[in-house]
């Protein structure tokens, strides 16, 4: 540990006066971030919907088969209580929940107004703004039909009761700030980690390490400690900035957050090894960083494109970004209060990831090292 820790201060006097490393982890990130900006489609489609019927009656299912013939929404489950709906909420298995009340055809046959309750998951405030719309506008034209059925004069026959779940307001702050956790975390973690390594080879200075008393398992952790704390201050900056200026929530437990923060850190510093384990110059490794880890998660982790939305072969291609996993864990301790009995599945995929790219670049550096 001695040893790793002499090369972590060497590596910090590096990064101070390496301004064009600096540079490339300033600029180069907002960069792409205008580029792919022009490239955002926010049609949202299979939307995950459950229905807890209560009425059971022709006039409900005409309802329910109005959502799914609607071609935005498929149905995944039917909901027997409030149990199941805190259940699926919190499992992330419905973003929408239509509550359908006892009494509806009755009410409708009288010509009476009836409200059906729209429960939605508000974790991503863009996706549950365009749900809120669809689910108005089903209803309205359902109500309408209503109208011209039972000759009724006046409001809506059947009206929508919203109630939006973790982010009442729909700001998008709340849905924007994990997302830009991952993506930073990612920039300065395989960017750094494989380019300090890769410029070991460059300027020769790799063979003099290979001579002194330090072996390679030393020698990594060394280059890996200053980058892993970077990203995790630079993690726990924008949390600690987004709470003071725009009233970002922290529901769930400190410890579970600093624990998922850490094994996306131990992945991402892992993956930055096995890429500077491929590269012999800083211009490859950058070019396989980008493509191995900036445009996965800008592209492929929901942080801008809604999963489902995806082709079915992307939408499998998804199960191997680590930000896939972390976005979720990360929105459901902020927003919703998650522990480990709901975000375990995660954590355990995190964990899984990050043993894999360890032990691949562990493999390839100890091959180089002899």
């Amino acid at each position: 540990m001695r040893k790793a820790l002499s090369v972590g201060r060497k590596e910090v006097r590096q990064i101070l006066r390496d301004r064009r490393s600096l540079m490339l982890l300033l600029f180069v990130p907002a960069f792409f971030l205008l580029v792919y900006g022009y490239a955002l489609n926010w049609d949202i489609r299979h939307v995950h919907l459950a229905i807890e019927d209560r009425d059971r009656t022709a006039a409900s299912r005409s309802i329910v088969s109005a959502f799914v013939n609607s071609g935005y929404f498929d149905l995944v489950a039917d909901v027997r209580g409030p149990d199941d709906i805190t259940q699926l909420m919190n499992h992330g298995s419905a973003r929408a929940i239509v509550v359908i009340p006892n009494g509806l055809s009755r009410d409708l046959a009288a010509g009476r107004t009836v409200p059906v309750q729209v429960l939605l998951d508000g974790d991503n405030a863009n996706t549950a703004t365009t749900v809120m719309g669809y689910a108005l506008t089903i209803l309205q034209s359902e109500s309408a039909k209503y109208r011209m059925v039972t000759g009724t004069i006046g409001g809506p026959s059947v009206s929508a009761v919203p109630r939006v779940w973790y982010n009442p307001q729909l700001r998008s702050t709340l849905f924007l700030v994990p997302g830009l956790i991952a993506y930073i975390v990612m920039i300065t973690s395989v960017v750094s980690t494989s380019l300090s390594i890769v410029r070991e080879k460059e300027r020769g200075t790799m063979e003099q390490v290979r001579m002194a008393p330090l072996d390679a398992g030393s020698f990594v952790l060394g280059k890996s400690i200053p980058y892993y704390l970077i990203s995790l201050a630079s993690a726990l900056t924008i949390l600690f900035v987004a709470m003071l200026l725009f009233g970002l929530p922290m529901r769930g437990s400190w410890l579970v957050l600093l624990g998922t923060i850490s094994l996306y850190l131990i992945g991402a510093l892992g993956l930055g090894l096995l890429v500077s384990s491929i590269a012999d110059t800083q211009q490859v490794a950058f070019q396989v960083a980008v493509l191995a880890s900036f445009l996965p998660t800008l592209m492929l982790s929901g942080f801008i494109f809604p999963i489902a939305s995806m082709p079915p072969f992307l939408q499998g291609v998804t199960y191997i970004v680590p930000a896939r996993y972390f976005l979720i864990a990360l929105r459901g301790i902020v927003l919703k209060g998650a522990g480990l009995a709901i975000i375990w599945p995660q954590l355990l995929s995190l964990v899984a990831y990050s043993c894999v790219v360890l032990l691949l670049a562990s493999l390839r550096l100890r091959r180089q090292w002899r």
